[in-house]
């Protein structure tokens, strides 16, 4: 499955990839995310509750972050657990690039799953993962925007 996508935040790059590896901020926008732990610049642990059609379950996984092109690009890669539910690892080219006083940021990702997940249906899998990631850009900016006001 692959996803690809941008969007506009008001606010200057360095603010905006400092934000992206802020792990609070990051807890705040991730759908159903329980905890996210930073364990260096790096690499983190997070637990995350999903809702997939039927399936419901509590993910645990670990991302390791290549910011060898920061604060221009990044990449991440991870992998989680679900039990029972299945599993799943993937990656994200993330790119930011100054437009003034906002920051444009596109995002090219990767996934595969496999359990009881898999099983569900490609299309219901796609609908979903584009339904997430638009949640989290959507909280992420309203974040920003907060930020840049306070």
């Amino acid at each position: 499955m692959e996803l690809a996508d941008e969007i506009t935040i008001n606010a200057p790059k360095d603010v905006v990839y400092a934000a992206l590896n802020d792990p609070d901020i990051l807890q705040q926008c991730i759908p159903g995310c329980e905890e996210l732990i930073k364990h260096s610049d790096t690499e983190l642990e997070a637990k995350v509750v999903l809702k997939v059609g039927p399936v419901k379950a509590r993910f645990g996984g670990n991302v390791t972050l290549d910011t060898a092109g920061a604060p221009d690009q990044f990449s991440l890669s991870g992998q989680g657990n679900g039990g029972t539910a299945g599993h799943a690892k993937g990656g994200a080219d993330v790119t930011l690039t100054e437009d003034g006083a906002q920051t444009i940021l596109r995002y090219e990702a990767k996934a595969e799953i496999g359990g009881k997940l898999a099983q569900l249906g490609s299309r219901l899998i796609q609908s979903t993962a584009k339904k997430l990631a638009a949640k989290f850009f959507k909280s992420f900016a309203e974040v920003m925007e907060e930020q840049s006001v306070a």
